[in-house]
């Protein structure tokens, strides 16, 4: 049976999926709260600036992957006139329960009572060329297998559209540091306190430093397809936002 790591642990494929359930699961209702503590708000800024380069224009049809609490679903179903314009479509989509019904209830408190859908990236339940924006914050990382994923995402985007990659990447030597020291100390630290979980926030340090770096996935999603790759680091590197466009 082929093995996939989970953080640093080596585990089979078939388990993968099931431990970052139980992770996400764990820290759905502290989502949005730990992620203003670990960044210090930034997170906020890195999908402000995602989706200025998503360019959804009114009538379009989105889909956000791994949409967490919904706050980009929120932003493109605004920029799309979602409700307004008849052909304009967003769609709020993740793997986990937990998450979606956070997200869900957080898009119906702001008004928006957009169509959600639980699904595994690897195998998304849409036609071909049906999407003209496809988005994934900070949820590739936790994916089996990221060139499935990636190849399933442009497949269901149009000629013309483009899909984003918002992700924890990589950080500048200088950083790096500073950068091990909060992620092992300081991260599953705010985790027991706040979440009443470290482990998970544990995982979190892990699986960014499994991740490919900012160069490793742009050389990916072209093998996977993609005509062209725009690699944007931000914040040192800590994190960086891809643009894959099919022509």
């Amino acid at each position: 049976m082929s093995k996939t790591h989970f953080g640093y642990q080596s585990v089979d494929e078939t388990e993968k999926a099931g431990k970052v359930a139980e992770v996400f699961h764990s820290v759905a209702s502290k989502y949005d709260v730990m992620n203003d503590l670990m960044s210090f708000g930034l997170h906020r800024l890195w999908k402000k600036v995602t989706i200025a380069r998503a360019q959804v224009r009114p009538g379009q049809k989105v889909l956000d992957i791994a949409g967490g609490t919904g706050d980009l679903a929120a932003a493109f179903a605004r920029a799309a006139g979602w409700g307004h314009t008849p052909e304009a479509q967003v769609w709020l989509s993740d793997i986990n329960a937990s998450m979606l019904g956070v997200g869900r209830d957080r898009l119906l408190d702001q008004g928006l009572a957009l169509p959600c859908v639980q699904f595994d990236a690897e195998k998304i339940p849409f036609p071909n060329n049906h999407f003209d924006v496809v988005t994934v914050a900070f949820g590739l990382r936790n994916m089996t297998h990221k060139d499935v994923a990636l190849a399933e995402m442009l497949r269901v985007i149009k000629p013309g559209g483009r899909v984003l990659v918002l992700e924890l990447s990589k950080p500048d030597a200088f950083l790096q540091p500073v950068y091990d020291a909060y992620s092992f100390k300081v991260l599953p630290w705010l985790g027991e306190k706040i979440a009443q979980d470290s482990e998970s926030y544990r995982y979190l340090a892990e699986s960014i430093r499994m991740h490919p770096d900012a160069q490793t996935l742009k050389e990916m999603m072209l093998t996977a397809g993609f005509d062209e790759v725009d690699a944007h680091r931000m914040t040192g590197g800590i994190v960086a936002l891809h643009v894959g466009i099919k022509y």
